[in-house]
């Protein structure tokens, strides 16, 4: 019988193919010389500048980029080849993406560059795609006018965090950490610190999502200039899955009013947490004195006397050195010091610190 010939050619064929791919041996390693060679390159998109970018956990040929004021880009071959999937939205301003670690097809995209510079775009909301990009559904908050970050819980995809400077051009309710449960159904405005003042950062543990720092900044935007800082920046911590708040005080971290919080966990050492900080190097700013130090970090360092810790660190940049003063619950205080060095008659030398 025809059918029955054409079934078992057919059968023979895919086991042949089968067989052909087992045999096949694995690709040899890259030796760690040829990565030394390679340089940065741009491999696009081509297009304006890119303000975030999300990897799919485990496949390292699959990216979405998105731009400034040019929508989501794709690529499923390492970025040889990219496709927009977001032109069809009536904007086009990104200022975050995430992929949800539990299942790839869940891309949840914030509107609204964060980054703040002379001419941005305003966003309107949050996007979600349930297909790998291929679809896209607003999901609320089209107030907030910009959005730097956006987190998904690791096993739930549907409970998701957002940052959200807002438009930055006054004051306005729609600023700070929104938290949704549902996918997007509802919001509730968990962390808010008043109408000035909206969320620049956002980061979960990795290894305990319940764990989450957040940068706020205090922020207005005018035609003539920017006024950045305040009161209202700070870091904030919360240990509950983002449902409640605590601004983190003392234990090292800045006393004087701040600008812009970035914030990070080392996914290597979830216990070590950085702190970028925008403070007025020392110089007194409308005649007020401001911070010294740009960046904070959590660790576990030599246990002192009084239970607290500390660590010294040299880095590079001539004799410039940076104390930090280590303390528990992820908080650390870095100092700016200046060495100077005499030499004695025999050429030796000895160094005498004095702070900046």
């Amino acid at each position: 019988m025809p059918t029955t010939r054409s079934l078992v050619a057919a059968t023979l064929t895919l086991a042949t193919t089968v067989a052909g791919a087992q045999a096949r041996p694995a690709s040899p390693a890259i030796a760690p010389e040829v990565y030394k060679s390679l340089h940065w390159r741009t491999i696009g998109p081509e297009g304006n500048r890119f303000s975030s970018v999300a990897s799919v956990p485990g496949d390292p040929l699959v990216y979405y980029a998105g731009a400034a004021s040019g929508g989501i880009w794709k690529t499923t071959d390492g970025g040889v080849n990219w496709t927009p999937v977001f032109d069809a939205q009536p904007v086009q301003s990104i200022g975050s993406l995430a992929v949800a670690k539990s299942d790839p097809n869940v891309i949840w995209a914030g509107t609204g560059e964060g980054k703040i510079r002379s001419h941005i775009s305003l966003g309107q909301g949050v996007y979600k795609s349930l297909d790998a990009g291929r679809t896209w559904t607003l999901s609320g908050l089209e107030k907030t006018g910009r959005i730097p970050r956006t987190v998904i819980h690791p096993t739930d995809p549907n409970t998701v965090l957002v940052c959200a400077l807002g438009t930055a051009y006054g004051p306005q309710p729609e600023r700070g950490v929104f938290r949704t449960t549902d996918g997007g159904v509802t919001w509730t405005h968990v962390l808010r610190v008043d109408e000035k003042t909206g969320c620049s950062d956002l980061a979960m543990d990795p290894r305990n999502p319940r764990v989450l720092f957040a940068g706020m900044w205090q922020l207005d935007i005018k035609t003539w200039g920017r006024t950045s800082g305040g009161p209202g920046s700070g870091l904030f911590v919360s240990r509950d899955g983002g449902v409640t708040w605590k601004r983190l005080v003392g234990r090292g971290l800045p006393t004087k009013p701040v600008g812009k919080v970035a914030v990070a966990i080392a996914p290597s050492n979830p216990d070590r947490v950085y702190a970028l900080i925008e403070t007025g190097d020392g110089i007194p700013w409308d005649g007020e004195a401001t911070e010294n130090g740009q960046l904070w970090r959590s660790d576990v360092a030599r246990p002192q006397c009084d239970g607290t810790r500390a660590l010294l660190l040299a880095h590079g940049g001539g004799s410039r050195q940076r104390e930090r003063d280590v303390l528990p619950h992820g908080v650390v205080r870095e100092v700016h010091r200046r060495r100077r060095e005499h030499r004695h008659a025999d050429g030796t030398a000895r160094s005498r610190r004095r702070s900046s």
